[in-house]
C-alpha cells in the first residue's frame, strides 16, 4: 500500500526533528516571544519603550550556492550563521535593532543529524545578532532535492525610531567612507567561486593550501560576520548618514544603491589588504580586478558614511574600522581606485 512515506515524505521523522532541536532554538527566545515551536505561527509581543514612532523593518535572504560547498564536504555547522547574518547585516542599514528570525529549512529527504547541526548555526547565528528564533518551516521535497540537498531561505523582522531611521539622502561632497573588515567571502560569489575551483582548476576541498593557511573547505565555509553588536554600538555614539551591506554587487552595487544624486563615491582599494582567498581566485580564474569588485566584498563587508569629522573619531576609536573612500560632487556612481 502506498502512503506519503513510501512517496519520500516522513511526516513523523518531520515531528520528531521539531522535538529534538526544540530546547536549542528556545536558547534564543527573548522575554516578548509568546509561542513555542511547532505552532502555526510565532507570536512576539513588542517593547516600545524608549521609542517614539515604532517602525518595522523586515527582510529575506539566502545563503547561494555556498550551500554546496557545505553539502559536497558534509560540513553543515555554520552554513545557519550565514543565513542569519545576511538577513540581520540588512536589517542594521536602517539602524534598526533585530527582533526575530523565522528559517525555510527545504530537503530532498530530512536527514536528523544534518538538520540539527544546520539549525544549531541559526540558533548560534541568532545569538549572535540578538534575534529570537520564533518560528520555521522544514520541508521535504523528493523529487525536487536530491538526497543530501538542501536549500535554506531567512527572515528577519527588526525595529527603529523613525527619527532614528539612517537616512542616505544627507551624505553630501566631503563626507567620509570607513570600512567595516569582512571575515571572509561572506555569502556572495560563489557560483563564480566553484566555477573557477571547482570546474577550471579541481581544486580538492579538503586539501591545505599554504596561501590561505587553511584547507580550501574551511575557507570558503567561513561564516559571514555579524555586525549588530559594532553597528549599534556606532550609532549610539555617533552620526551616520549611510550605511551598506557590501554582498553581491560589490562597491558599485551595494554602495551606489545609498547615493543620493549628485554625488560620487571613489574608493581606493589601496588602503586595505586583499583577502588571499580573493587573490587567489582572481589569478586561478584569470579575473579581471573590476570583476572581482563587481562580485565579492573584496575584504570589507560594510561600509559607513559620515562627515569627515565623525569619521576621524570612529576611526581613532575602532582601531579595525579604516577610512577607504570619500564622497564627491559628481554624477551618481561608485569609482575604484586599483
Amino acid at each position: 500500500m502506498i502512503t506519503y512515506r513510501t512517496a519520500g515524505v516522513d511526516v513523523e521523522k518531520g515531528n520528531r526533528f521539531v522535538q529534538e532541536v526544540k530546547e536549542l532554538v528556545r536558547s534564543t527566545f527573548s522575554p516578548g516571544v509568546l509561542t513555542e515551536l511547532g505552532g502555526f505561527s510565532g507570536l512576539f509581543s513588542l517593547d516600545l519603550s524608549g521609542i517614539d514612532e515604532p517602525v518595522l523593518v523586515a527582510t529575506t535572504d539566502g545563503v547561494g550556492t555556498k550551500l554546496k560547498i557545505a553539502q559536497m564536504v558534509n560540513c553543515h555547522e555554520t552554513i545557519g550563521i550565514d543565513l542569519v547574518a545576511m538577513c540581520a547585516n540588512d536589517l542594521i542599514t536602517y539602524g534598526a535593532r533585530p527582533l526575530f528570525f523565522l528559517d525555510y529549512f527545504a530537503t530532498g529527504r530530512l536527514d536528523l543529524e544534518q538538520g540539527k547541526a544546520i539549525i544549531a548555526g541559526i540558533v548560534e547565528g541568532c545569538r549572535q545578532a540578538h534575534m529570537a528564533l520564533i518560528a520555521g518551516e522544514t520541508a521535504e521535497m523528493p523529487g525536487v532535492y536530491e538526497a543530501g540537498e538542501y536549500d535554506l531561505a531567512g527572515f528577519a523582522v527588526g525595529i527603529v525610531d523613525r527619527s532614528k531611521i539612517i537616512d542616505p539622502s544627507r551624505i553630501e561632497p566631503g563626507d567620509r567612507i570607513l570600512g567595516i573588515p569582512a571575515s571572509g567571502i561572506h555569502s556572495n560569489g560563489y557560483s563564480l567561486v566553484r566555477k573557477v575551483l571547482l570546474d577550471m582548476n579541481a581544486v580538492d576541498l579538503t586539501e591545505y593550501s599554504t596561501e590561505l593557511s587553511n584547507t580550501f573547505a574551511c575557507e570558503l565555509l567561513k561564516p559571514t560576520r555579524i555586525y549588530v553588536d559594532l553597528v549599534q554600538e556606532l550609532l549610539g555614539r555617533y552620526s551616520i548618514k549611510g550605511i551598506s551591506h557590501i554582498t553581491g554587487g560589490g562597491f558599485p552595487e551595494k554602495l551606489g544603491r545609498i547615493l543620493p544624486e549628485g554625488c560620487q563615491a571613489l574608493i581606493d582599494s589601496r588602503s586595505w589588504s586583499i583577502l588571499p582567498i580573493f587573490r587567489l581566485i582572481q589569478t586561478l580564474g584569470q579575473i579581471s580586478i573590476e570583476e572581482m569588485f563587481r562580485t565579492f566584498n573584496m575584504g570589507i563587508g560594510m561600509a559607513l558614511v559620515t562627515d569627515p569629522q565623525t569619521g576621524n573619531s570612529i576611526v581613532e576609536q575602532f582601531k579595525e574600522i579604516r577610512p577607504i573612500g570619500k564622497i564627491l560632487e559628481g554624477e551618481k556612481k561608485v569609482e575604484i581606485l586599483y
